[in-house]
């Protein structure tokens, strides 16, 4: 694995442990790079697919801050980032995010929604009620990356697979996906569009789709 190398920069002089987290992956695209590794290691390009808006410069400093921090690893010889445990810890981060930007107005969802950032945000806007006694397997294909979705007990596991098993496949773009969750047209009429691809039981998938609402959860 790369070579760790202490990050002597301090970003926040002060004790309290919100600034030293801050220290370490607070800087502007920290944690997106952490979202784009939360399911599986990348490719440098793989991971800038994910954040369009981020220059190669920008992500290679990045990278190498979030590695200087014990959060990413890097494996020299094949090219790929993969979060430390450490890295992984930080999934409740995000999801604590997503669910405080439901509080506040001027989310945008028609700006680029990336697989992960999707697949993070359906297992912070099921609804537990509905959920309960449900037990569902979803794919989820987006080209070049793809999941499965396990749905049991009232809770959400999802994985990155090289080719999704399941029931129901659904398939898209982070954009066309996140409408067939969150949206208000029926699986149905996107699919019918051509903006949503879906394979096997579409019935099973609409009951699944249904289980999430973009809104604060109790």
């Amino acid at each position: 694995m790369g070579r760790k190398v202490k990050d002597t920069r301090i970003r926040y002089d002060e004790g309290c442990l919100a600034a030293h987290a801050l220290n370490l992956v607070g800087d502007r695209w920290a944690l997106l790079v952490v979202r784009e590794l939360m399911f599986a290691p990348k490719r440098f390009q793989m991971i800038r697919a994910g954040m369009p808006g981020v220059t190669a410069s920008v992500l290679t400093g990045r990278l190498a801050q979030l590695e200087q921090a014990g959060v990413v690893d890097h494996d020299d010889r094949l090219g790929i980032y993969a979060l430390t445990p450490a890295g992984r810890g930080l999934l409740p981060v995000l999801e604590a995010l997503c669910r405080w930007a439901l509080l506040v107005p001027g989310h945008d969802p028609t700006r680029f929604i990336s697989p992960s950032a999707l697949m993070i945000s359906m297992g912070v806007n099921l609804v537990p009620d509905l959920a309960q006694g449900q037990t569902v397997l979803a794919g989820f294909d987006f080209g070049s990356e793809a999941f499965e979705m396990r749905l049991a007990v009232g809770r959400l596991r999802t994985v990155s697979v090289p080719e999704p098993d399941a029931p129901f496949v659904l398939s898209g773009t982070g954009n066309t996906l996140a409408m067939a969750v969150y949206g208000p047209q029926p699986l149905a009429v996107l699919t019918s569009q051509g903006s949503v691809g879906a394979q096997g039981d579409l019935g099973a998938a609409q009951e699944f789709l249904a289980l999430f609402r973009l809104a604060p959860q109790a």
